[in-house]
């Protein structure tokens, strides 16, 4: 009957010791009320999606499950998870069983004399979580796991960008091979060109030399843009989980249009969507606990100890008699050379820097945003100004051309026209490329990732 009244009272207060209160979300730095650009169109979880690129959405998916690094996302959550299991715990009571046999044999008088015996016994122990110790310790590791959960969706978050930005850097690189094939071909037309007029004696050796060399400095281009071509397609490849070279590629011949600016929100909004802020916050929940279990610490633990025993011969009596006790006792510190007060000391101060460590991400975050924005409205000036000085250099090469034909211009009229006509064809390819990069880059500084929740039944 005391057995049954005391797992009674342990399991009141078990429940007791689980109760947990919420913590508000606080922000400890001063944001501004707006961002200084925002589009109409409200960004989407999934934002490549905006991209309308089939080739990009194929390579993200076969990213997010096949990644190795975010493989190891995985197993750091399920690690987060069974440490929280192991702390969780301590909450409930444990229970212990042992079995000891013996067996001796003993000869007196010529008579031998044999005795097997067998002892079982159980023991369940519970500490009262009187200062939260546990509890809090639990909370913490609670609160490490979620902070992990957020991790993993930060680390699809910047594995989606990754992909993106290397595909685009990929077709880039493509688009540009062409671009210098096509300007090779160009070259070498002039070259015949020159080398003819050569032949006539109206222009010297000057002139063909340059143009070979024009001719030779593009090819030297080309092969250099093939070997950052080959290293996008490795680094590429290994994003998606596979060995360099053991897949190929079919690349458009043209970039992919900008899409609509998206919706950026308000500042304050990003500490809910981005989860490298959501894990810094959780962070700082997960210090405060452990600040509460060290203070816990330095109080008495009551602890309660219930055992039954019972012994006898193999056989049916072993049950027939046994023994049942209760015990109760109460430690607490007394001498400890100041470890638990350097230990409330050390967790304060962690504490500290971690709500430092999250102020710091909030402004970063704000400013990753606002430097895309700046970027991407400084970039799309350049693109225009680029295709203004794209329009006149095509108009003075073609009047340097004609008058060079005419027999009235020099060859050097001619070759600075023309290279400056294909280095201007050779940046605005760059300049597209750029803006989608820098796209790609607001659209993960807003906070945009996956939905793993249909995932996490893999943990």
């Amino acid at each position: 009957m005391k057995i049954n009244l005391a797992a009674g009272m342990l399991t009141v207060l078990l429940i007791t010791a689980c109760s947990t209160k919420p913590v508000a979300l606080n922000v400890p730095v001063e944001l501004p009320s707006s961002f200084s650009l925002s589009g109409t169109v409200e960004q989407a979880p999934s934002w490549w999606l905006s991209f309308n690129d089939p080739t990009l959405n194929d390579l993200i998916e076969q990213a997010l499950g096949n990644n190795f690094s975010l493989k190891s996302s995985w197993d750091r959550l399920r690690q987060a998870k069974a440490v929280y299991r192991k702390t969780s715990a301590e909450l409930f009571p444990t229970l212990d069983g042992e079995a000891e046999g013996s067996h001796s044999a003993a000869e007196s008088d010529g008579t031998a004399t044999k005795t097997d015996a067998l002892a079982l016994g159980l023991s369940a122990q519970y500490e009262l979580d009187l200062w939260g110790r546990i509890g809090s310790a639990t909370d913490a590791s609670m609160l490490d796991m979620q902070a992990t959960e957020a991790d993993l969706d930060a680390a699809a978050m910047t594995l989606t960008a990754e992909v993106a930005t290397t595909w685009y850097e990929l077709v880039e690189q493509t688009c540009a091979i062409r671009l210098l094939e096509k300007q090779i071909e160009t070259n070498r037309k002039g070259l015949e060109i020159v080398s003819a007029q050569f032949k006539t004696g109206q222009v010297s050796i000057a002139d063909v030399l340059q143009q070979r060399q024009l001719v030779e400095s593009k090819n030297g281009e080309k092969i250099q843009k093939e070997a950052e071509r080959k290293q996008s397609e490795h680094q590429l490849t290994i994003l998606l989980g596979l060995a360099p070279g053991a897949k190929s590629y079919q690349v458009p011949s043209t970039l992919t249009l900008l899409p609509e600016l998206p919706r950026t929100g308000i500042p304050a909004e990003l500490i809910r969507q981005r989860p490298d802020i959501r894990s810094a916050f959780l962070a700082v929940q997960a210090a405060d606990k452990r600040v509460a279990a060290a203070i816990a610490d330095r109080f008495p633990a009551l602890r309660f100890t219930i055992s039954v025993e019972t012994s006898g011969n193999y056989g049916g009596d072993i049950f027939s008699d046994y023994i049942a006790s209760f015990a109760s006792n109460l430690v607490g510190p007394i001498i400890d050379g100041g470890r638990r007060k350097a230990e409330v000391e050390r967790t304060k101060a962690v504490a500290a820097e971690q709500l430092h460590d999250y102020a710091q991400a909030i402004l970063v975050a704000a400013g990753e945003v606002e430097d895309a924005l700046i970027q991407e409205k400084q970039q799309l000036q350049y693109i225009n100004s680029l295709k203004m000085q794209l329009d006149l250099a095509t108009q003075s090469m073609d009047q340097v051309k004609e008058r060079y034909l005419k027999g009235v211009e020099n060859y050097e009229r001619v070759l600075s026209a023309l290279t400056s006509l294909q280095s201007l064809q050779q940046s605005e390819l760059t300049a597209q490329a750029n803006i989608l990069v820098n796209r790609i880059q607001l659209c993960r500084s807003l906070g945009s990732g996956w939905d793993y929740s249909g995932n996490l039944r893999r943990i």
